[in-house]
């Protein structure tokens, strides 16, 4: 008969975990061993191809990353909060809120992209975007963003208390001021951490505005280090720009964190 059923659970938990890493570090020293580091090297970590990229992948593709990033967050939150506070009033602005974000999530963003870029100037002849194709793909990820952010804000907006709306009501406040004054600012409170993770994934998408073809001085890091690896036939590029993701990733994922311990309710 196993005794494990008579541990007592610390022991059983410490046993658990004990057990766990002890699997990860075979692991771990299995493909360490395993792997052809010479080669490696020389394919991933070559420097001479590494310096090559410097300071462009800094200044061109970080840059241009970030700054379409910010904006097309930006715009794309603030017609969120409007989405949200339409499907929640209903009718036929309501059924508009829906349609928009159900479409916008059902579909890839790759393919918003494609569309603001090619589709929109097709079938309205003449129009051209402000910033040209970059632009465009700025309002693809805008709309991607929007849609993902009403979900996030219509939820944090039914999460704030009813007794908050009952206590503004009864000081005389109207529906719009209650919303504006009321619930908005508590309903932000709420979302700050999903709302922290969906620019951490808007980041990450960025990679796709490569498909609308940018210029040289409007590459991203992907689009830069795509370009790079052709160029010089090394993986070094897609290791330089894993890095350059990771710098503004990591410290964003562990505000998330701190975000999410902070405004826990229960804690």
């Amino acid at each position: 008969m196993s005794i494990i059923p008579y541990m007592r659970p610390t022991v059983r938990d410490r046993a658990g975990r004990f057990t766990s890493y002890a699997i990860g570090v075979i692991i771990l020293a299995a493909l360490a061993f395993s792997a052809d580091w010479p080669t490696i090297g020389r394919q991933f970590f070559n420097l001479e191809v590494a310096a090559k990229m410097w300071p462009e992948i800094i200044t061109v593709a970080l840059k241009n990353t970030l700054w379409i990033t910010l904006v097309s967050f930006v715009l794309g939150m603030l017609f969120a909060v409007v989405l949200a506070v339409l499907k929640l009033a209903g009718g036929p602005l309501g059924w508009f809120a829906v349609a928009f974000i159900e479409f916008f999530r059902g579909i890839p963003a790759l393919l918003t992209i494609f569309g603001a870029a090619f589709v929109i100037p097709i079938a309205f002849e003449g129009f051209k975007f402000p910033g040209g194709r970059l632009g465009a793909a700025v309002l693809g990820l805008t709309l991607v963003t929007a849609a993902y952010g009403a979900e996030i804000i219509r939820a944090g907006i039914q999460a704030v208390p009813s007794g908050q709306l009952e206590a503004a009501r009864s000081l005389g406040m109207g529906s719009g001021q209650t919303m504006f004054w009321v619930v908005l600012p508590q309903a932000f409170r709420i979302v700050i951490p999903p709302v922290t993770n969906e620019l951490v994934m808007l980041l990450k998408d960025s990679s796709l505005v490569y498909i609308v073809g940018l210029g040289v001085f409007e590459k991203e890091l992907t689009t830069f280090g795509r370009d790079a690896l052709s160029t010089t036939g090394s993986p070094t590029p897609l290791f330089m720009v894993s890095v350059a993701y990771l710098v503004v990733t990591l410290p964003l994922t562990y505000l998330v964190g701190l975000l999410e311990k902070k405004l826990d309710p229960k804690r």
